[in-house]
């Protein structure tokens, strides 16, 4: 009763790319369904309803030609549906519900729709995550979109393929991998496509990184510089050292640290990436820094956001602007590797390794909550553990 064809339409203009469009067939009566394909007239073989992969412009054909594939199988499973449900339909109800279906089924629409609920939640950071994993799929998609159903192993190897090509690494690859196997879950729950497990082939695991935790005496040697006549080298050295005073504290977590966070000698915040609350022992050296700028007239413990409104652009810069000064630092010490604030993070839980910490407090210390064994212990650890460890370490310096 209903039948597809695929026409294309020549350009009027010499020289210039034609369309490619839909002919719905229901009842003898023909809608016509445009599309976005552009293609020159040598490119279409009008027998076979097909383009032709050839010249220079292989793989934006072929990729017309992947999309011309997944729409004919949506049209098919729209007129299925209708058939099934046993009703009068005509060929503009198969075009209307083939739209509705197309908008539901884009990867990159709902991918969009995911980084927005993203911000309205808070999780700004998880919403920029996304947003850069997206952009690099859309460069390897030449900007063309793919359906839900479209997101297969064969699809993700090639993008695999693509970002090692470019010199991209593993742990990048991964990245960017776990980013867009959680999105595609997503639309797995929501039932927007069938579950055919697209990144099983693909890397998503996690390669051994340079180490980049300096010793205990870099460290001290970093605290002892005099920067008393440079006021931008010494607030970078301010925050690094805040940063291991506070169990490895991550700069962004610093940043949003309120004054009224501090109570009766207790710092407690909440980890912004994970949501899990931790509590410090208040030591002098922490109080030290925060007296070293009295006039920070705002909320904020640390001078890093210093008025309303853009607080995560100041952060942003403010990041921008201690890494690069660290560097600075980095090269007056003579350090092998570049000091970041991550460095910080990292040696705070080296040297505690080296100070045979146990495993389970250093990972209560730095807000770790990824290990379910770890954490099934860490539920009933005291924090006067983890403050007695952090004082051990603060005492070498």
């Amino acid at each position: 009763m209903t039948s597809i064809k695929v026409k294309y339409r020549p350009s009027t203009v010499e020289g210039k790319e034609g369309s490619i469009y839909f002919q719905i067939i229901h009842k003898r009566i023909v809608r016509q369904l445009n599309t976005d394909y552009k293609i020159f007239a040598d490119e279409w073989d009008e027998k076979a309803e097909s383009v032709i992969i050839s010249g220079n412009r292989s793989n934006t054909l072929l990729c017309i030609k992947e999309r011309l594939e997944w729409d004919i199988a949506r049209l098919e499973k729209v007129i299925r549906q209708l058939e099934m449900e046993r009703r009068r339909f005509t060929a503009d109800d198969v075009a209307s519900m083939f739209h509705r279906m197309t908008k539901e089924a884009s990867f990159f629409n709902f991918m969009h729709g995911v980084i927005a609920q993203l911000k309205q939640l808070g999780k700004v950071r998880t919403s920029e995550t996304y947003t850069a994993t997206l952009k690099s799929f859309i460069t390897f998609r030449e900007e063309q979109d793919v359906p839900l159903d479209g997101i297969t192993s064969d699809l993700m190897l090639l993008y695999e393929a693509h970002l090692k090509t470019r010199g991209v690494r593993m742990n990048t690859i991964s990245f960017y991998m776990r980013n867009l196997r959680a999105v595609y879950n997503r639309a797995v729950e929501k039932g927007l496509t069938e579950q055919n497990n697209p990144f099983r082939h693909v890397y998503t695991g996690v390669d051994k990184t340079v180490k980049r935790a300096i010793p205990i005496k870099a460290i001290k040697a970093l605290k002892d510089l005099d920067l008393s006549m440079k006021s931008s080298l010494d607030f970078a050295r301010d925050m690094f050292m805040f940063s291991f005073y506070t169990r490895g504290m991550s700069f962004v977590d610093m940043a949003y640290l309120k004054k009224s966070d501090l109570k009766n000698g207790i710092l407690t915040y909440r980890r912004r990436k994970t949501g899990q609350e931790l509590s410090i022992k208040w030591e002098k050296c922490m109080s030290e820094i925060i007296s070293k700028y009295p006039d920070n007239k705002t909320d904020f413990l640390l001078p890093i956001i210093k008025e309303v409104g853009n607080e995560r652009k100041q952060y942003d810069n403010a990041l921008h602007l201690v890494n690069y000064r660290l560097k600075d630092l980095s090269k007056k010490l003579k350090l092998q590797r570049p000091l970041t604030m991550y460095v910080a993070r990292h040696s705070w839980a080296s040297i505690a390794k080296a100070k045979n910490v146990p495993l389970s407090v250093i990972s209560e210390g730095m807000g770790h909550d990824s290990e379910t064994t770890t954490q099934i212990y860490l539920a009933s650890l005291e924090t006067s553990v983890v403050d007695k460890a952090n004082k051990m370490i603060l005492g070498l310096l």
